[in-house]
């Protein structure tokens, strides 16, 4: 079976993945993490993102890896573990722009779907269950107020980066999450968008834990529309 999770930026998306995965014993894909290590080699390569033949040539030698690690996942780029890097400021002020790229969604899809032949699996992403697995058996769509997932992300990211982001404020966070929407929901290739079959989910007031709850309560659902 293959479950899908979409939604906005900073509605607990990788989260709750996790959570939903352990809890039924599925194989967890944070999708988001593939497009910020391949933000990661262009940073890395001084890419041009203006210049198509520069991303092609980089797309065409990107070498990505999972490796687990003490239940850990670990994202690899030429070897070299980007797990920590993925996240900060540098390669999230870029992720959104290198994601509209075709190219670049091309391939990577490819290897998404891959990923998913014969396994039990969550994707977490933005385009999901509208683009990589129009026919996944459960789709959910996350969503939040916008004042809500700037506390959240602010929070996150003091944490992780307390130095790089000690002037950070909640505006400044606030203006990042609105800007992400914008781009995320009006690009041209594979929008964010909920999938006409995807249960929509408000996280603002919910834990972590009521939202998986909140999911597998859709997925028993699903038995009741197969038998009806």
């Amino acid at each position: 079976m293959i479950i899908t999770i979409d939604g906005m930026i900073a509605t607990g998306k990788s989260t709750i993945a996790k959570k939903l995965a352990k809890e039924l014993g599925y194989i967890f894909f944070d999708t988001g993490a593939m497009y910020r290590c391949f933000t990661f080699l262009c940073l890395k390569r001084n890419v041009n993102l203006e210049d198509k033949a520069q991303i092609l040539e980089a797309i065409n030698h990107f070498k990505f890896n999972i490796k687990f690690q003490h239940g850990e996942k670990h994202y690899l780029v030429d070897s070299e573990d980007v797990s920590e890097i993925i996240r900060g400021a540098g390669v999230t002020s870029l992720v959104s722009q290198v994601a509209t790229i075709p190219e670049v969604r091309e391939k990577l899809v490819g290897i998404q779907r891959q990923w998913a032949v014969g396994v039990n699996a969550i994707f977490e992403g933005r385009d999901m269950g509208t683009v990589v697995f129009p026919k996944a058996e459960l789709k959910i769509f996350l969503t939040g107020r916008p004042e809500v997932r700037a506390t959240r992300r602010l929070a996150e990211l003091k944490t992780r980066f307390p130095e790089e982001m000690k002037d950070l404020t909640l505006d400044q966070a606030l203006e990042d999450i609105n800007r992400r929407d914008v781009i995320d929901s009006t690009r041209e290739i594979s929008p964010l968008k909920k999938a006409d079959d995807a249960f929509a989910i408000d996280t603002s007031e919910l834990t972590p834990d009521e939202i998986v709850m909140k999911i597998l309560e859709c997925k028993d659902s699903l038995k009741g529309r197969k038998s009806s």
